[in-house]
């Protein structure tokens, strides 16, 4: 008779994972260490594989481990999903959404629909999670994001989750006020300066790759920021330019440390997508959100 794998032992196994330790896992499941030991070794012995290898500080997953930690996290958010939709289809507007924005969307749309939303629905608890596509495909995958609305390139994504795409941002080349080339009319004679871009993993980023690849000269890339809020902070406190949001010129508080310098090349505009997993329905109150942001990204 095949081994039935028990809600409490997917538990216990995750919470073990996360935490890297026996007694950690324990004080928040709030359950002895004997006890949590048990289930872990019920399930090792159900399953026929070895999940954690015992160390000194605690234990770390093996490779079969790794494997059910995967699976093992996505049946928890399931399971907290489906119990959140069940109630919230019985009228408790409450629960939580796990969301993840772009830095120019967290910065443009977000403020108004979350602000919105919550006089709406002040019982439901909204995590942002901020940066790249890049960096929440797992979290995605995993259930641990409802959806996120970023930008997108054509890649190794496209069978696992929806692309709908929302609205689209002009992009300029930014430079500190009083930068020597302020004055430059097109790209060919900003090449001798240093610049600074946000990680090139991230999408928009590809279709400039793709538009410097096809011209003489490229931009000497001298510093790579992860995040968004560094490459504007160093742009406007030294001599890099970067690729920026248009909108960032109109901005009230970097207006006033930023200049626009208007190249004749046309840029390529960055579209923003609604991206969420293939074989997954949002609660009533996830889609409510969705619908929202859908409205406030409307010319």
């Amino acid at each position: 008779m095949s081994f039935q794998v028990k809600f409490h032992q997917i538990r216990a196994f995750v919470e073990v994972a996360r935490h890297g330790s026996i007694r950690s896992a324990s004080r928040t499941l709030n359950i002895s260490q004997p006890a949590l030991t048990k289930s872990i070794k019920e399930l090792e012995e159900g399953i026929a594989a070895r999940l954690f290898i015992r160390r000194s500080q605690g234990v770390a997953l093996t490779e079969c481990g790794e494997s059910f930690y995967q699976h093992a996290r996505l049946i928890l958010e399931e399971l907290r999903a489906a119990q959140e939709d069940i109630r919230q289809r019985q009228g408790q507007l409450a629960g939580q959404i796990n969301i993840g924005l772009g830095a120019s969307v967290a910065r443009s749309l977000m403020p108004a629909v979350i602000s919105r939303f919550h006089q709406q629905h002040p019982q439901v608890k909204v995590r942002i999670m901020e940066g790249q596509l890049v960096s929440m495909i797992n979290e995605l995958r995993q259930g641990e994001l409802d959806f996120t609305i970023n930008t997108y390139y054509k890649g190794p994504y496209d069978r696992e989750f929806t692309f709908e795409k929302l609205f689209e941002k002009p992009f300029a080349v930014f430079a500190r006020q009083g930068h020597p080339a302020a004055a430059a009319r097109s790209l060919d004679e900003l090449m001798a300066y240093d610049w600074t871009m946000p990680t090139p993993r991230g999408s928009y980023y590809k279709h400039l790759e793709d538009l410097f690849h096809h011209r003489a000269q490229t931009p000497r890339i001298s510093v790579v920021c992860e995040t968004f809020s560094s490459c504007i902070s160093l742009v406007a406190q030294s001599d890099f330019l970067s690729i920026l949001p248009q909108e960032l010129g109109a901005d009230p508080l970097l207006a006033p440390r930023l200049t626009q310098i208007p190249v004749a090349e046309s840029l390529p505009k960055a579209a923003y997508y609604l991206i969420q997993r293939r074989d997954t329905t949002p609660t009533p109150l996830t889609s409510a959100l969705i619908t929202a942001f859908r409205r406030e990204s409307r010319p």
